[in-house]
């Protein structure tokens, strides 16, 4: 019998840290023999079709996502209508009774009990908080957090996000209906369900990290689409801030369902609100109206070339004031994940109850006590319609004040906040300036607060809200102190767009969206300017609020491209050398040890060459084909070869444990070994070691070459186990039973883990060919490559590993996203420094 098969472990101890509970996705092909089978039985009418079904699907979510937002506004516009209705005719009654306080106890009773089934439903998926760009722009960079694109996340953020808005909380539904959106495109396609596990019907495609993505892209543009009415700004939103892998085919897939939902959800909507269906009249969930001059007017111009100095500084304002509401919400985020997250979970049902209880107070009392009642015979400038049969002057509110006067404050905080930013872009009266100064700075402060909490909320509206009303009290200033003549509604729209981009920090995409939603051209070059200068004011002092929050959350996000100085480092400098291989043929034994004790999710398919030892000692620094090792980081072998063996005591096959025992291992002649080998399992020749691990190894012989021949994935040989593809060390590979690709992706997305495995239906002693299974032809980089191509690579192909190949076909080491992360270069570029 042969002796036991050594396997080599070169690695680095786990990490500890909840990032490391994140996996990248690899959207990279894997073109192994089976799939090589399929493509021959591939032809031009096939591939036809398989397209054909690809547009199918992109239509169907399109539609889809269509409907939910419909779904969405329906139901918010239901909830908004009654509590404010309810509460209006209470507050009208007992503005003349003095019963106010029980005004403000039912207001209280209304956005407390919404906010409260919110938090309820995050609570059941906790991934459903927040806006969730930061984890599908993490997703589309290549990193899979966990239940991010579930149908019960879905369900709880479409959801949620009803009662969080119904609540009178500051945030929006635009950023939840991004996220649905791509959870439409993820799971649409499949045709399957984790959450619900009889959702599953035999669809044969889009079995892949890279269909999938490509799906979820255009369920994220569908979704800006459905939310702004602007299907090219979600096309570039989603290659702005989402998709780091484009192609032209791609983007007419995602314009196309972008358009899709565009016109789904504005075909419903119109003809629910007008009755008149296939009017199109209503594009998207937020819609800024038509920005024109009073007819007549000939002195009346939206904007001058002279404005544009103005809107410069309103963009470098707006770029301090993002900072400001970064730098706030950073401070919160970590004072959560330090204080209120670790505690138990109805903690942060109490937060949330907590804000809704301060956001509702303050605006009840900001209202009554700061708001100025203004006559509603003011001079008009225009009317433009809202929804429905509405226009801005029907949705002023009295509250408080004497008939034929209206309370401009408890107008901005007693309406929907679509409605509040139409009021403040096209009102016909005007806002005082107290009123839009308490009214910044209350939104401002509890928008801040308000992000983060564990309910579905989106930032989009609550900053467009925030900066409408700094525009707009620019305008007033310019207007009524200097004299000069504007347009407020301009001004308003350049103030959204400033504080917008100073906090999240998009130019490209934000540009279009607002473009779209205006419906005028002509913004198109201050509305660009404006963003440019909030970004650059605002990068000079943060990151834009959802790079922060994916940076709060550990996330390994790759930039667009590296800094200049990065390319001081080479391939070798930044690459992992510990590496966790396995051979050609393989025993059970040794793959389900290597399995068990490692959390990688690749291995190197190697034979040793030890023809091609060049390995020299040179003090206490290992050469190795020109790549320098030191000799404290390199483990040992018969150490890492004795922790396996101990960690392998439970396998049920006492055959196994007596291979553990170097006292009852067995040995054969060598040279019957040797034939026999050389029978089984040419063209592979050296497969294994002719000498079992020892204390007395060398450096040369603990890093001897590796000839590198692919890489496999721990999905497929877990795969490969369970359904016991192997072969009798006493038979040919050829014996070997093969797996189609179908069943090598059956599984996908959620593979069978290592410890699902019933040992005890296998024998330790049989071997597993791995050749057919593995990626013969990865990605490979040289030792000597600089960074900023090595990232160029790696990200724009969206690769998960990356190994190092030296000029004779030897493996030196391998390149993960970790090795390519902004901080883990600083380091390496600091001990390069060091070095020099």
């Amino acid at each position: 019998m042969l002796t036991t098969l050594p396997y080599t472990v070169r690695h680095t101890p786990l990490k500890t840290r909840a990032v490391d509970l994140l996996q990248s996705l690899d959207y990279d092909r894997c073109i192994n023999e089976p799939y090589v089978e399929v493509l021959e039985g591939t032809d031009n009418r096939k591939a036809r079709k398989y397209e054909a079904v690809r547009w199918m699907m992109v239509f169907t979510i399109g539609v889809t996502v269509g409907l939910v937002g419909l779904f969405v506004d329906f139901f918010v516009h239901l909830f908004t209508k009654i509590k404010f209705s309810l509460v209006g005719d209470s507050v009208e009654k007992c503005s003349n009774t003095g019963c106010l306080p029980l005004s403000l106890l039912e207001l209280l009773a209304f956005n407390m009990t919404f906010v409260f089934i919110a938090s309820v439903l995050v609570l059941i998926e906790p991934v459903a908080s927040g806006s969730g760009i930061p984890e599908i722009k993490s997703y589309l960079n290549g990193v899979k957090i966990p239940g991010i694109v579930r149908l019960r996340t879905f369900l709880c953020k479409a959801t949620g996000v009803l009662f969080s808005v119904a609540g009178g909380l500051f945030v929006g539904k635009e950023g939840p209906m991004i996220h649905s959106g791509a959870i439409v495109g993820a799971g649409l396609p499949q045709f399957q369900s984790i959450t619900f596990k009889r959702i599953k019907f035999d669809f044969p495609y889009f079995r892949s990290d890279r269909d999938k993505r490509d799906f979820v892209s255009a369920g994220a543009a569908a979704g800006v689409a459905a939310a702004f009415g602007a299907p090219i700004g979600g096309t570039l939103f989603s290659l702005e801030e989402g998709s780091s892998f484009w192609n032209q085919g791609l983007t007419w897939k995602v314009l196309f369902c972008s358009m899709s939902a565009t016109f789904t959800l504005n075909f419903f909507r119109s003809g629910i609100n007008f009755n008149k269906w296939g009017s199109f009249q209503l594009p998207g969930l937020l819609n800024f109206g038509e920005f024109k001059c009073p007819d007549g007017d000939k002195n009346c111009h939206l904007w001058t070339a002279v404005d544009l100095s103005i809107f410069v500084l309103m963009g470098v304002v707006g770029g301090l004031l993002g900072a400001l509401f970064n730098c706030m919400n950073k401070c919160l985020a970590k004072y959560r994940i330090r204080h209120i997250h670790p505690k138990a979970k109805y903690i942060r049902v109490l937060e949330s109850l907590l804000v809704s209880m301060v956001t509702t107070v303050v605006t009840f009392a900001a209202s009554l006590l700061l708001g100025e009642c203004r006559d509603l015979s003011s001079p008009t400038s225009h009317n433009t319609t809202l929804s429905g049969s509405e226009d801005v002057n029907s949705t002023i509110r009295q509250f408080f004040c004497s008939n034929k006067t209206y309370n401009d404050m408890a107008t901005l905080f007693f309406n929907p906040q679509e409605v509040a930013i139409h009021q403040l872009l096209h009102q016909n009266g005007t806002f005082s300036p107290v009123t839009l100064s308490v009214f910044f700075l209350l939104y401002f402060l509890l928008a801040c607060w308000t992000y983060g909490v564990s309910v579905p909320s989106g930032l989009f509206v609550p900053s467009l809200l925030c900066g409408a009303a700094f525009g707009r009290l620019v305008a007033n200033i310019l207007k009524v102190k200097l004299g000069m003549d504007v347009y407020p509604g301009t001004f308003a729209l350049i103030g959204a767009a400033a504080f917008l981009g100073g906090v999240v920090r998009m130019t490209i995409s934000l540009t279009v969206i607002l473009i779209e939603s205006t419906n005028e051209i002509t913004y198109g070059l201050p509305i660009m300017i404006t963003l440019m200068v909030a970004k650059w004011t605002g990068d000079f002092f943060n990151k834009g609020i959802y790079d922060i929050h994916i940076q709060l959350r550990g996330v390994p996000l790759l930039e667009w491209e590296t800094e200049v100085e990065m390319d001081k480092l080479t391939a070798s400098d930044i690459m992992e050398p510990n590496l966790t291989y396995v051979y050609p043929h393989t025993r059970v034994q040794s793959l389900v040890s290597i399995l068990r004790t490692t959390v990688y999710h690749s291995f190197p398919v190697v034979t040793e060459n030890r023809q091609n030892e060049r390995d020299f000692m040179k003090g206490n620094i290992l050469v190795s084909n020109n790549i320098h090792f030191k000799k404290s980081s390199v483990m040992s072998r018969a150490g890492e070869q004795r922790r396996r063996c101990q960690s392998m005591k439970s396998y049920p096959s006492s055959e196994l444990r007596n291979v553990c025992d170097e006292q009852s291992a067995v040995v054969e002649p060598a040279e019957e070994r040797e034939d026999l080998l050389q029978q089984i399992h040419a063209p592979y020749p050296n497969l294994y070691p002719d000498q079992s691990p020892s204390e007395e190894w060398t450096m040369e012989e603990r890093f001897r070459p590796l000839t590198f021949h692919g890489l496999i994935l721990r999905s497929q040989l877990v795969n490969l186990l369970i359904r016991g593809v192997c072969y009798a060390e006493n038979q040919s590979c050829a014996t070997q039973p093969r797996l189609s690709y179908a069943e090598m992706t059956e599984d996908y997305p959620r593979y069978p883990d290592i410890h699902d495995l019933d040992l005890a239906l296998l024998n330790p002693r049989m071997i597993v060919d791995v050749t057919p299974y593995m990626n013969p032809s990865p990605y490979i980089v040289s030792p000597n490559t600089r960074v900023s191509q090595v990232f160029n690579l790696f990200r724009t192909m969206g690769l998960r590993h990356l190994p190092v190949v030296n000029a004779v076909g030897e493996i030196v080491g391998i390149i993960t996203r970790h090795n390519l992360t902004h901080e883990f270069l600083v380091a390496k570029l600091r001990q390069h420094y060091i070095t020099f």
